[in-house]
């Protein structure tokens, strides 16, 4: 069997400590005498070999000389012996060595030396690539793009196209990056009605995105997925560019999961996790479950879907949800996201049970979580267990002991514990440690928001919108800012064509969300516009059932005279939160006794 020089090579590192001293090849005998026998044995065994024993003695000084401190040299060395050869392992041991020593421009000459004597070398032009893209030589890479792809097999090409992307990764200047792409893959965009030129225009999508052009991305992807309905490449383009203001990407991925029979669910489930962004709740969850019914055995949907039926206060549901997730990880391979994900479903199992005050429950669903990323987590709802049981004290003390490895940590614990006592209405205790806390990080707008929540919840309304206003200059996109000081208006009645402006402002930031949709609608209620207020309630209550926008929603019926349907309302809002204040107040306030 023909050996390549690198592996007769493979013992060097353990022979070349006793060869420090060879300074000819007729000396290596008398270095080693066992290495020498072993290198003979691989020379005699090794035919034909183009490897003498002066290139032999080439190739150990060189890995000497480069193991000395000295890879100049040892580079030289090993480059000439490849050329010598003509063996690829040799090309690639002098360009790594280049690398190593960050020579770049002597990398790339060995890398151009290995393509020049092996023109079909895939691996030689993807060096020669890579390293043009590292020394930042963007408009160098088309040649090499286009080498690469004619290479390809016509099976292998669509997945070389696809793979492009990731080596610009790192490339300051997208644009050029860009350009040169969308020139190297030129030829294949007008293969028509191929996977290949569906691989190159969802490859052009994913570059304009990533150099921040939107629209150029959206018609990529839309001619992606006319040269092949079935491309998955063009549907992961357009759901980065879901939004509002491109409604045509998300008519792009509605088209592909209604065209294909066979769907992955990985498709799927972010076509669920966009809706989930958007806060667009039930469509999300109609996603996740067609998931688990064309791929029952697929964990995350479950996993989700319980989740967001935790939030929602469907107890049953969600318990079903998660415990068939659990059943289904556990029979396969333990990983890094299996094990999160088996933590985020002993939590969730947890809550459930404290909401039915098992105690001792929700402790066995924690006892089992043994990921230490997650003992914040853990540890915050052991602390909500003991403060429901009259332990506050206890409760607070258990998130203050958690270690804490970075400013990262510490900022999670008082997180933690702000929502513990958010959680057991202690609004001044969590105003008292937001308001010392904020001091230390004064530029934590997530922080100060909170401190504004709880001013609220005090009476100090002059404090809350000061708060709020100071949230808006540090972060003119912080839409919950907006959305809150409006509702704030237009609940106490005041300054209503203010709060309305506030609340179209947070809608520009997130159109779809629910809870700010739920703070137009009062907002109009409240201005006497009850006709549009219904409509927006509608929409609002279609897209995230909740008590509180229920509570709204049924008001404004009520005041209407659509009496039945106001307690059908209130109804199906004490379903979903039994406690919600919003909804106890107004049903109160309105005498109204479901």
């Amino acid at each position: 069997m023909k050996k390549t020089l690198m592996s007769v090579l493979g013992g060097m590192s353990l022979v070349a400590p006793l060869l420090l001293c060879a300074q000819t090849p007729e000396a290596l005998p008398a270095a080693s005498a066992p290495a020498a026998q072993e290198a003979q044995a691989a020379l005699d065994s090794a035919t034909p070999s183009p490897l003498t024993g002066e290139l032999f003695y080439q190739l150990v000084v060189g890995e000497i000389t480069t193991q000395d401190g000295q890879p100049a040299a040892g580079y030289a060395l090993i480059l000439d012996a490849a050329r010598k050869s003509n063996d690829a392992q040799l090309y690639q041991r002098a360009t790594d060595i280049a690398l190593q020593s960050r020579s770049g421009d002597a990398a790339l000459q060995a890398a151009r030396a290995w393509k020049d004597a092996q023109p079909q070398s895939r691996e030689a032009n993807r060096y020669v690539l890579q390293i043009l893209i590292a020394l930042n030589r963007i408009s160098d890479t088309v040649e090499p793009i286009k080498t690469d792809l004619e290479l390809a097999t016509a099976a292998e090409r669509p997945l070389a196209v696809a793979a492009i992307p990731r080596a610009f990764a790192r490339v300051a200047d997208k644009k050029l990056a860009t350009a040169s792409v969308e020139q190297a893959v030129a030829r294949y965009l007008n293969d028509n009605k191929t996977a290949v030129a569906s691989s190159a225009w969802a490859t052009v999508g994913r570059m304009r995105l990533a150099a921040g052009n939107a629209a150029g991305a959206l018609e990529a992807a839309q001619k992606s997925q006319a040269a092949d309905p079935r491309s998955e490449g063009a549907i992961l383009v357009a759901l980065e560019l879901m939004d509002a203001k491109l409604p045509a990407a998300e008519a792009l991925v509605k088209a592909h999961l209604e065209g294909n029979r066979q769907v992955l669910p990985e498709i799927r489930m972010a076509y669920a996790r966009a809706l989930l962004d958007a806060q667009r709740y039930a469509e999300a969850a109609t996603q996740l479950q067609t998931t688990i019914r064309e791929k029952p055995d697929f964990a995350p949907a479950r996993l989700i879907l319980g989740s967001l039926q935790l939030q929602d206060n469907q107890l049953p549901q969600a318990q079903t949800s998660l415990e068939e997730y659990i059943a289904l990880v556990q029979k396969q391979p333990g990983e890094d996201e299996t094990t999160r994900g088996l933590a985020q479903a002993y939590l969730s199992l947890a809550q459930i049970a404290e909401k039915r005050k098992d105690f001792a429950g929700a402790e066995a669903w924690i006892a089992r979580i043994d990921n230490p990323e997650q003992m914040i987590q853990a540890q915050t709802r052991r602390a909500s267990i003991l403060a429901s049981q009259g332990k506050l004290a206890q409760g607070r003390q258990l998130i203050r002991d958690l270690p804490q490895r970075n400013a990262g940590d510490a900022r999670q614990k008082i997180l933690a514990e702000v929502g513990l006592l958010r959680e057991l209405k202690q609004y001044q205790m969590a105003y008292d440690l937001l308001a010392q806390t904020v001091v230390k990080f004064p530029e934590e707008v997530d922080l100060v928001y909170d401190q504004a929540m709880m001013a609220e919840k005090l009476g100090k309304l002059s404090e809350m919108e000061a708060l709020l206003r100071r949230v808006i200059k540090t972060k003119p996109e912080y839409h919950s800012a907006y959305n809150a000081l409006g509702y704030s208006f237009a609940d106490r009645n005041m300054r209503l064509p203010e709060a309305r402006e506030l609340i179209r402002k947070a809608l520009q930031f997130a159109p779809s969300d629910p809870f700010i949709r739920d703070s137009l609608g009062w907002v109009e209620f409240r201005m006497g516009n009850k006709a549009e207020a219904v409509k927006i309630f509608e929409e609002a209550f279609k897209a995230r059932p909740d008590a509180e926008i229920a509570a709204h929603f049924g008001e404004v019926l009520w005041s209407m005279g659509q009496r039945e349907r106001a307690v059908a309302i209130w109804r199906e809002g004490q379903l979903l939160g039994p406690d919600n204040q919003t909804l106890v107040d107004t049903l109160k306030r309105l005498q109204v006794k479901l």
